[in-house]
């Protein structure tokens, strides 16, 4: 009985799970890319900026895929050293890519700090936790988009969407 009673628990999660999915996905999928100022943008970069320098890992870029799954991952940021695939730093701010490529290696840094996987629950506290350093909320908006929405996104459509950033 206790085994029949899990299994329903476990799927009414995935349900549940599933449709927050597509929710997020949706709200990224079908918004406009979203306005920023060259305020907010230069702001967001002297951050990176400084968030790179404090990252103790050697960043090397990949032609190569993306982890296939955090434990992957974990186990190269054990050796101080990540590989960031040329897929996941395309964000669509018209910045100079080497901020892109810095923001993709923080973001993968705060997966390991918080231990979390690439579910849409491992990017909701790999956002969380770099929410809390962001310097003003423009800048949590930016993250939130990239962390979370356009996560979703990549989990609903099982690839990576169009670049862009959104304020549903």
């Amino acid at each position: 009985m206790a085994t029949t009673t899990d299994n329903q628990l476990q799927n009414n999660q995935l349900r549940v799970t599933s449709a927050k999915v597509e929710t997020l996905a949706k709200l990224y999928l079908e918004s406009d890319p979203a306005e920023i100022s060259d305020a907010t943008l230069a702001e967001l970069c002297d951050w990176l900026w400084g968030e790179f320098q404090s990252t103790p890992l050697n960043l090397e870029f990949s032609f190569y895929d993306r982890y296939q799954n955090a434990a992957e991952m974990f186990a190269d940021i054990k050796q101080s050293h990540l590989w960031i695939s040329a897929e996941n730093y395309d964000l669509n701010l018209g910045l100079n890519p080497i901020y892109n490529f810095i923001f993709q290696g923080m973001h993968d840094d705060d997966h390991y700090r918080t231990n979390s996987d690439f579910s849409l629950e491992g990017e909701i506290a790999t956002y969380n936790a770099t929410a809390k350093r962001a310097p003003s909320l423009d800048i949590q908006k930016i993250i939130y988009s990239e962390s979370v929405l356009r996560s979703a996104a990549y989990l609903f459509l099982g690839h990576a969407p169009m670049p862009k950033i959104v304020f549903p």
